[in-house]
């Protein structure tokens, strides 16, 4: 099915919120999951996810070596970026300590993952993605919805000229375009914020850890495909790479939240709980295992939203009890198919990009 489903649909996303016995509307969910089981972490399937990332990088980079340098190998760019897409996945995951409760082992893991791995900064990626989780598509405080090349909002736009009002008046068609930036993007914003003075590295000891992880992996990256490849081979490979892990991302980022309410369009959206700021802000998408595999459990964003320390392979099994949750208290649960998921997204930067198309 292509249609979103939206439970109940005759909930009112800014009605007064009817409180659940016993306190606030989150606790007896929380209640319900906990006695599921499902917050108790599950580090074996975690470990054999991240075995079977590292074996296929390790058989991607063989293949390289068995092919050697022809355009032919080329072709490896394509398993490469969905492995990368993999490891980002750890790597948020580990973010949120679904991987473990033992935070410096979770923050061994992200750092192998972000910055070794992907040339990604932990400390940056967790600042900017703590935020979003704490106000999800809140224009004033959730840094992804901020205005920056796309915009959110139709206020956004005023005042954009020359590139940046071109790319807002297209910025639909553009989306995944861009995307194709995003893996370079995430590379130059982390080095950036690891260089800052204000950045989010606390102390000098994690600032020398991050940036010499970061210099690891861009040595270790570009010694590889140098000593593969041609240079000329080695160049395309690489933005090949990075193109096709920026789209990825994109696809498994864009649906989330992006057309869904936003707190700051209503007049009591900052005394909204947890469960309705997190619920009524996120897009979950249908699918089976592979779309579990593809988005990297992003496909549940409202469970995951809800308890973003929640294991990863749990996130499905809660979702019944969220549903059923919501549909009890009369919050709007947003559900829709692959397809349809991103019809609204791009549907919304198109609605948003109205006002310059129309000058």
């Amino acid at each position: 099915m292509s249609q979103a489903t939206v439970l109940p649909p005759a909930a009112a996303p800014d009605a007064a919120p009817a409180r659940a016995r016993g306190g606030s509307e989150f606790t007896p969910l929380l209640r319900t999951v906990r006695e599921q089981g499902l917050l108790e972490h599950r580090p074996g399937w975690y470990a054999r996810g991240i075995l079977v990332n590292l074996l296929g990088i390790a058989a991607v980079v063989t293949g390289l070596a068995l092919i050697g340098p022809s355009w032919w190998a080329l072709s490896l760019a394509v398993p490469l970026a969905l492995l990368s897409a993999r490891v980002a996945f750890v790597g948020h995951d580990a973010g949120h300590a679904q991987i473990t409760a033992d935070r410096k082992i979770s923050r061994i893991v992200q750092l192998v993952h972000a910055n070794l791995l992907l040339g990604m900064s932990r400390e940056w990626w967790n600042d900017k993605h703590n935020r979003h989780h704490a106000h999800p598509n809140h224009l004033d405080k959730d840094p992804d919805v901020a205005a920056d090349i796309l915009v959110f909002a139709e206020h956004q736009t005023a005042g954009r000229k020359g590139l940046r009002g071109f790319l807002t008046r297209h910025q639909a068609w553009l989306f995944f375009p861009l995307t194709t930036l995003e893996g370079i993007a995430l590379k130059v914003y982390g080095v950036q914020a690891l260089l800052a003075k204000d950045g989010p590295c606390r102390t000098r000891r994690e600032r020398l850890v991050e940036g010499a992880l970061l210099l690891a992996h861009f040595a270790g990256y570009t010694a590889l495909l140098l000593t593969l490849l041609s240079p000329a081979q080695a160049l395309v490979f690489a933005l090949l790479h990075q193109m096709l892990f920026g789209v990825h991302l994109g696809m498994a980022f864009a649906p989330n939240h992006k057309g869904m309410e936003r707190p700051d369009e209503h007049a009591d959206g900052d005394t909204w709980g947890h469960l309705r700021r997190q619920v009524l802000t996120s897009r979950n998408i249908r699918g089976g295992a592979f779309t579990d595999w593809f988005l990297g459990g992003l496909n549940y964003q409202v469970e995951h939203h809800l308890f973003p320390s929640m294991p990863r392979p749990n996130l499905r099994l809660a979702q019944p009890a969220v549903r059923a949750h919501c549909a009890a208290l009369g919050v709007p649960y947003t559900e829709t198919g692959f397809v349809d998921s991103y019809r609204q997204a791009l549907g919304h930067l198109h609605e948003v990009g109205a006002p310059l198309r129309s000058e």
